[in-house]
C-alpha cells in the first residue's frame, strides 16, 4: 500500500452508483501529475463509502486529500488509474485555493484534443475507439472565457424517453465543444432551471475521456470550477 496526496479536480457521477474522482498530485517527484483512484470492481467507480473520511464526511471537489492505493492500473488511454487500498480511510489535508487550482491548468495537448465526431446534441464530444487507442491521457484541466451551460430535453438512446440534460458549450483552441456535464452540483442546479442557454464566461473545466461505449469514447465535463465554488 502507498499513499498519494492530490487536489481533487473532479468528483463526477459515474454509473452505476458512484463517483469518478481525479486530481493532480502535490509534492514529490510526481507533483502536477494526474491521478484517478479507482475501485477494483469492473465498473471502477468509487463508492460513497470508499470516499469517506474518518470524520464521516466525504471527499469533495477542491479537497486536498491523501488517498491509500494498492497499484497503478492503467486502462488504455486512462493511464492515470490507481486501484484503491481496501479498508483505509482517505484523509483530508486541506482545501485548494483558486491560485492552487490555476497552477494546475494543463497546456494544450494536440494528442488529447484530436479532432472528434459529434453526437446529435453534442459537438466534438466523441472519439472512435480506433482514434482513442492513440491517445495517451484521459484528463485535462483547461481555462476558458466563454462557457455557456445549455439545458435541453434530449431524446433517449434507442427509443428511450426524452430527459432533460445539461451540457457545457465553449471554445478552446479554435474549436467549439458541447459536452455532457457530469459534475453533480452543476447538474443538480441546472436541471431545476428552464430549458435554455445560461452564460457563465470564465471557468476552469476538468475534461475527462470516459471508457468506450458502443465503439466510442466520450468527452465529458467532469467539473465546472468558478470563483463561487471557493466561497467567493
Amino acid at each position: 500500500m502507498y499513499q498519494r496526496t492530490i487536489i481533487c479536480l473532479a468528483n463526477s457521477r459515474k454509473p452505476p452508483s458512484g463517483r469518478c474522482i481525479a486530481g493532480k498530485e502535490l509534492g514529490g517527484a510526481r507533483a502536477g501529475q494526474w491521478l484517478r483512484p479507482v475501485s477494483a470492481r469492473q465498473s471502477r467507480e468509487v463508492s460513497e463509502e470508499e470516499r469517506r473520511y474518518e470524520t464521516s464526511e466525504k471527499a469533495q471537489l477542491l479537497d486536498i486529500v491523501t488517498v491509500p492505493l494498492n497499484s497503478h492500473s492503467p486502462l488504455g488511454y486512462q493511464t492515470e488509474n490507481h486501484i484503491l487500498a481496501d479498508g483505509y480511510y482517505w484523509t483530508k489535508v486541506g482545501t485548494a485555493t483558486l491560485d492552487q487550482v490555476n497552477a494546475q491548468i494543463d497546456s494544450y495537448d494536440a494528442n488529447f484534443w484530436v479532432q472528434a465526431e459529434s453526437t446529435y446534441h453534442g459537438f466534438n464530444d466523441k472519439v472512435s475507439e480506433q482514434v482513442a487507442a492513440g491517445i495517451t491521457s484521459s484528463l485535462k484541466l483547461i481555462a476558458i472565457t466563454d462557457l455557456k451551460i445549455r439545458v435541453l430535453m434530449e431524446e433517449g438512446f434507442e427509443g428511450r424517453p426524452p430527459r432533460k440534460r445539461v451540457r457545457a458549450e465553449f471554445g478552446y483552441h479554435n474549436q467549439t465543444y458541447r459536452l455532457s456535464v457530469t459534475d453533480p452540483e452543476i447538474e443538480d442546479y441546472y436541471l431545476k432551471q428552464a430549458e435554455g442557454a445560461y452564460p457563465i464566461g470564465n471557468a476552469t473545466l476538468c475534461i475527462s475521456l470516459v471508457e468506450p461505449w458502443n465503439g466510442y469514447a466520450f468527452r465529458v465535463v467532469a467539473s465546472v470550477i468558478t470563483p463561487e465554488r471557493f466561497g467567493g
